[in-house]
């Protein structure tokens, strides 16, 4: 069956089209979900609530662009969905008093898990505004229009977000080297 006609299929919610659509994506929404998710429970929690919004809204995928980007809008704006309902969780900060640190790390020797891990592991704020700059691309306009927040507390954000990698992954490094001693 053509992706056309799967979409088709799942328009007209014939359960086995859905069921072969999530078979298809749920792994790489998922992998996404978990990036913008403190654990695995809520990952799995963020990719149900987006292939209910799929499914809901499939009619709506006008076959202009990729398919899966479309997908990924929707699993991404899920997870940020969620964080907009929650009260305070934005510092306000003055956008003149931001220093736009560009942190390098220079290892490779770091496992991909590792790297979730201290990800997942940042503060709501500073995981989403990493995640959707250095992973996604996004820029802090963007950003900015997607989880309400000025462009300067989206700056901000990002460089407290690599300082605290940067600290996590320097700690890191020093465990491994005073253990191989």
């Amino acid at each position: 069956m053509s992706l056309k006609q799967l979409i088709e299929k799942c328009i007209e919610q014939d359960a086995q089209a859905q069921s072969q659509l999530y078979k298809q994506y749920a792994s790489k929404l998922f992998s996404l979900c978990l990036k913008y998710s403190r654990n695995y429970v809520e990952a799995e929690d963020n990719l149900h609530e987006t292939f209910l919004t799929i499914f809901d809204k499939i009619g709506q995928f006008n076959h202009k662009g990729s398919f899966e980007g479309w997908l990924k809008r929707i699993a991404i704006n899920t997870a940020l969905q969620k964080y907009r309902q929650h009260v305070g969780v934005y510092d306000i900060v003055n956008e003149e008093a931001i220093e736009d640190s560009n942190i390098e790390i220079d290892d490779q020797d770091l496992s991909l898990d590792f790297l979730l891990k201290i990800i997942q592991e940042l503060p709501d704020r500073y995981r989403l505004v990493f995640n959707l700059y250095a992973l996604d691309g996004y820029s802090h306009n963007e950003i900015s229009d997607l989880i309400g927040i000025s462009v300067g507390t989206s700056k901000s954000n990002l460089a407290r977000a690599r300082k605290i990698l940067k600290t996590k992954i320097e700690d890191y490094k020093e465990k491994s080297n005073s253990r191989s001693i």
